[in-house]
């Protein structure tokens, strides 16, 4: 799960909806507009008990068929103007704010693109994704009809009773009598309801993670019959967003309930005492019937408060979530991008590097510690060390994909933490343990590595990589290779996630363990094309095996955070045992060779 998010009760919900302002601002005129329109509407139902009063006192009691076709006209022709209007009003507010969702749903996509890794590492894509889908759903739907109807029925409400007042005062307080208790039971309502909406919300996170990561995953799913176990999960947590769902139905029932109740006993004593002023002659019936019919024709703005304002919680939830993400600092840029004084240190320089994940127990010891290390200009360092020792960790720092939280890292004699990071990553190019490909064609996959280049380079990229598999797919560089690209083998998957490494020719390359998942013939085909392709560029290259080794002009040994040996393959194999054990092999079998032995 994220951080905790910020609790309901923290927070007023008209606050976090009027942060929804920047984004309403440019449709501002519609939306008015619409509302404008949607007042109009409600207000000409008010006119219709005006007009039934003047039929009951005047044509009805004059027994004049006639006027009472008149009055039967006019209120068709309400009731017509009364439809086009609403009509008019969901044509106004549809395009413009399905383009408030666009633009709220670009931003988000666009600040996750600029978010640091390690955002994307505390939280689950679930719940980001249902923050992107359901959340904005549920936003433009509130702009759309609760807000409007929130201004359009409170407007409705004060006209009508003031309408009351006029015809008859006494009967108006009546149905004045329950506003108190009603503003009782809403204020709870809404207060209760919050807390089962965030709830809810989350929930529906945790459960799109659950189905995305058995998507995903389908193949180790089914490849070790874990059916039976992920669709029990999935049902756990079915069930538990139904459990809170019901909740919500049994607050929204227990409201309306309330809210439809107490305004008929009102209606019921008002018709009462009415009737007994009819009989006494305090009152006509045409304003009797008028009065029932304004008190009738209100029923729906009442009644609609406890859905309106669930409607309300649950946007101003889901405006809550959409901006807790929003609020996390994209990665800082640098104002200049800095320069190197006096005779730059070319090739790549790592001057007392340090690293801690940023939420790591306080006082706990770096990943990376004091890491001095230079890579000569044009010279490819190997970078080997045992599992957890921090080489992927280190690579990572170079693109800066963390940034270093203490040293510094140069390129060329320049501070990559004053480069723009469009800049730098233009310098450096990566390929990571875990080839990750998109659903789009084979080109375009590579070709991410370069933007612009040319299809010779795309051909000669792929040749480097030993992939002109490519070439003999059924669309040649043209096929979708799907979703993460699992229609493809591992080895192919990495040899074009290499490809897409090597397209541009990069000044520094930085390359975490290519070529863990090819054969022993393919491998030796790549490590030759590679081999040239290293002569022009500065390279980092994480190794496991002696064959990735031999690739490099020197070796540098990392452990426990520290560099402890920097050499040739063959130095540190007379020097250092640790690095003799892990060349060996030794250690994957619990043997420890002599260091000699090593070396040979």
């Amino acid at each position: 799960m994220p951080e905790t998010p910020a609790e309901p009760t923290d927070r007023s919900a008209v606050r976090s909806l009027l942060r929804l302002w920047p984004y309403v601002r440019p449709v501002r005129a519609r939306w008015i507009g619409a509302a404008l329109v949607a007042v109009l509407a409600s207000s000409l139902a008010l006119v219709i008990p005006l007009v039934l009063k003047w039929m009951v006192d005047g044509p009805v009691a004059d027994r004049d068929p006639g006027g009472v076709w008149l009055g039967a006209l006019w209120l068709l022709l309400l009731g017509i103007a009364e439809a086009g209007l609403f009509g008019l009003r969901r044509w106004l507010v549809a395009r413009p704010l399905a383009g408030v969702e666009a633009s709220m749903r670009a931003d988000l996509f666009r600040h996750l693109q600029r978010l640091p890794v390690a955002f994307h590492d505390r939280w689950p894509s679930g719940q980001l994704l249902s923050r992107g889908t359901t959340d904005l759903m549920l936003l433009r739907m509130f702009l759309a009809f609760p807000l409007t109807f929130l201004l359009v029925n409170g407007t409705t409400i004060l006209v009508g009773f003031v309408i009351l007042f006029a015809q008859e005062w006494s009967l108006g307080l009546v149905l004045l009598a329950p506003a108190v208790p009603l503003m009782v039971l809403c204020s709870l309502f809404e207060t209760k309801y919050s807390l089962v909406a965030r709830r809810a919300q989350d929930q529906v996170g945790d459960l799109t993670t659950v189905v995305e990561e058995s998507v995903l995953g389908i193949r180790i799913v089914k490849g070790f019959g874990r059916n039976r176990s992920q669709a029990l999960a999935f049902r756990a947590l079915a069930r538990r967003l139904r459990t809170t769902e019901l909740g919500k139905a049994r607050l929204l029932a227990g409201i309306w309930a309330l809210v439809t109740a107490i305004p008929e006993l009102a209606i019921g004593a008002a018709l009462v005492l009415g009737t007994i002023e009819v009989a006494d002659g305090t009152l006509s019936a045409g304003t009797l019937v008028a009065f029932l019919s304004t008190a009738l024709a209100l029923r729906w703005p009442v009644d609609s408060i406890g859905f309106l304002l669930a409607m309300s919680q649950e946007a101003a939830t889901a405006a809550d979530r959409f901006f807790e993400v929003m609020d996390v600092e994209e990665e800082p840029e640098p104002e200049t991008s800095g320069t190197a004084s006096g005779t730059p240190d070319r090739g790549i320089v790592f001057d007392g590097v340090e690293f801690r994940y940023p939420d790591a127990e306080p006082g706990s010891p770096p990943v990376l510690g004091r890491i001095d290390l230079r890579i000569r200009p044009g010279e490819t360092m190997a970078l080997v060390g045992a599992t957890g020792s921090g080489k992927t960790t280190l690579t990572a720092l170079v693109p800066r994909l963390h940034d270093v939280t203490g040293g510094r890292i140069l390129l060329d004699g320049e501070d990559i933490s004053t480069m723009p990071r469009p800049r730098l990553r233009e310098l450096v190019s990566v390929a990571f343990e875990e080839p990750t490909l998109f659903s789009a064609t084979v080109g375009e996959n590579v070709l991410m590595g370069a933007e612009g280049a040319s299809e010779q380079e795309l051909r000669q990229a792929l040749s480097v990589a030993q992939a002109d598999f490519a070439h003999q797919l059924p669309q040649g560089v043209g096929t979708q290779v799907g979703e993460q690209g699992l229609s493809l083998s591992g080895g192919q998957r990495q040899r074009l996630a290499l490809a897409r490494a090597v397209v541009g020719g990069p000044r520094f390359l930085v390359l975490d363990d290519p070529l863990s998942a090819l054969d022993v013939h393919t491998e030796a085909l790549v490590e030759a094309a590679l081999r040239r392709v290293l002569e022009g560029t500065t390279a980092l290259v994480v190794a496991h095996r002696p064959s990735t080794v031999m690739l490099a002009d020197r070796v540098a040994l990392l452990s426990d955070g520290r560099i402890s040996a920097v050499g040739t393959h063959q130095e540190l194999l007379r020097t250092s045992p640790e690095y003799a054990w892990l060349m060996s092999g030794a250690h994957d079998t619990g043997v420890l060779v002599p260091e000699e032995g090593g070396a040979r």
